[in-house]
């Protein structure tokens, strides 16, 4: 990920021993008695990678844990996002006086059925994907910087993002996605000055699909 985001954004990807490293007491109750041997790695390569991506800024190892909502609870001062699939993890954080929010996200190429098609794409983006050059799996990638969008979106706004609610544009010789909010999302949003525009990187690379995108500050 570090590919894909600004300087000012430390990142850690998950390395062998991170996948069964400790967590903090804080974090073990996000995780929960009887989660299953893949959810218990994922979180705590999750965990494991944000305090290191911590550890690079220059800060202490401090607990991340867990909204009831599920997302990570980031430190006072903190911005930061985790994502994970199969056999890939990554951590990013940011100080809060550098940026106003961080996402990314990562897939695994597969093929998704048509009722998942409409969940997610547009006519018009399912239009414009088929225009793009074969090899990728296009709608993926799509279903990847939404993800990353919501992500950038509910810490500034506080509140859900549907997978229609933004339409997602691919520049694939840039590597560049730009995703537009529907307005009634902003015309509802609370908080000042709520993102109508969030632009981001994405890279394929074999089955891999990783996205990523930064709000600055206003």
């Amino acid at each position: 990920m570090r590919d894909l985001l600004p300087a000012a954004v430390s990142v850690a990807v998950a390395g062998t021993a991170d996948w069964v490293g400790e967590l903090l007491p804080e974090e073990r109750a996000g995780l929960g008695e009887r989660a299953v041997e893949r959810r218990r790695r994922d979180f705590t390569a999750g965990r494991v990678c944000a305090r290191r991506a911590m550890a690079a800024l220059g800060l202490p190892a401090m607990p991340v844990p867990t909204a009831p909502s599920r997302a990570p609870v980031w430190p006072a001062g903190l911005i930061g996002t985790i994502t994970h699939t199969r056999d890939y993890c990554a951590a990013a954080v940011a100080r809060r006086s550098d940026l106003r929010a961080v996402g990314m996200d990562a897939e695994r190429q597969r093929d998704l059925d048509p009722g998942v098609h409409r969940m997610i794409l547009h006519p018009e983006e399912k239009d414009r994907l088929a225009r793009l050059p074969a090899g990728v799996n296009w709608p993926i990638v799509v279903f990847s910087a939404k993800e990353t969008v919501y992500k950038v979106w509910h810490p500034v706004v506080g509140s859900w993002l549907d997978f229609l609610d933004a339409t997602v544009d691919l520049d694939p010789d840039a590597g560049v996605f730009t995703a537009r909010i529907a307005p009634a999302r902003v015309s509802a949003a609370t908080v000042a000055d709520p993102p109508t525009v969030v632009t981001g990187r994405f890279a394929v690379e074999d089955d891999l699909v990783r996205t990523a995108a930064v709000l600055h500050l206003p």
